[in-house]
């Protein structure tokens, strides 16, 4: 009969300390369940609630929506694959291929671009670029590029360097090696993780509007801000279908690179 197998305390240790912080978190919030169950509180949710309905489908209107929508998709793909260039270019120094101290460096980029939102980056290039879609793509851009540079540079270190070293010991150029050895071992988790992005920056992408950035969200602020509900609901339901459809292709590609 084998041994039973050894305790980890670090991993006893750890959760006890998440039960800890969330114990303390909620001894130190201020959660008022009481008031948010309310009978004042569902009545006012309600009503507010039954204020979009039905949803505006005016042709003219839908017709602006759909423009709005094709506006928001664009924003996400084209963000999605100036993201990828940055973090591929990124990924290269931040994995260590040109020594410790541009890996220190480009990962301390990485993570000043990931660790600042969306919503921060398109107000800071809204300053430069102005109101519209330009500076919401860009922030998605910035933002998912320091996103995805950490996570290419994650896989390229955690390849096997085997194949690669056998390239190199037989006369193979270093960038070839890379390219027949290390990059396709990585590739089908780079683009799942690209996919996955994409995902995230459809919604992004449609909350960058409420900062002037185009797109589903700017007009959601708009019909919000005058409490034309029926046509911000049209809006919502244009977001839940355009994420529904790229959640939809999504999956279905990544089913497609993992068979």
């Amino acid at each position: 009969m084998p041994p039973p197998p050894a305790r980890s305390w670090s991993a006893w240790l750890m959760a006890l300390a998440l039960a800890m912080l969330v114990a303390a978190s909620f001894a130190t919030l201020p959660l008022n369940w009481s008031a948010l169950l309310s009978a004042d509180a569902v009545r006012s949710s309600s009503e507010f609630l039954a204020g979009f309905a039905p949803p505006e489908l005016a042709v003219p209107f839908l017709v602006k929506t759909a423009n709005a929508t094709l506006e928001t998709l664009a924003m996400s793909a084209l963000g999605t694959l100036l993201a990828v260039a940055g973090g591929l270019l990124l990924a290269l120094p931040g994995a260590g291929r040109f020594g410790r101290p541009a890996r220190a460096a480009v990962r301390a980029v990485l993570n000043v671009l990931r660790s600042v939102p969306e919503l921060v980056w398109a107000s800071i290039l809204m300053i430069a670029a102005g109101l519209g879609p330009f500076a919401g793509t860009m922030a998605l851009a910035v933002h998912t590029a320091g996103v995805l540079g950490r996570l290419f540079a994650d896989a390229l270190e955690n390849a096997a360097p085997l194949p690669e070293q056998s390239l190199r010991i037989n006369g193979v150029s270093p960038m070839a090696a890379f390219l027949y050895a290390t990059l396709p071992q990585t590739l089908p988790q780079m683009l799942s993780y690209t996919l996955y992005r994409w995902e995230n920056n459809i919604r992004a992408a449609a909350i960058l509007g409420v900062v002037g950035a185009g797109g589903l969200g700017q007009m959601l602020k708009y019909h919000l801000s005058l409490f034309q509900m029926q046509a911000a609901a049209t809006v919502i339901i244009a977001m839940l279908l355009l994420v529904a459809l790229v959640d939809a292709a999504s999956f279905a590609t990544r089913r497609a690179l993992t068979r």
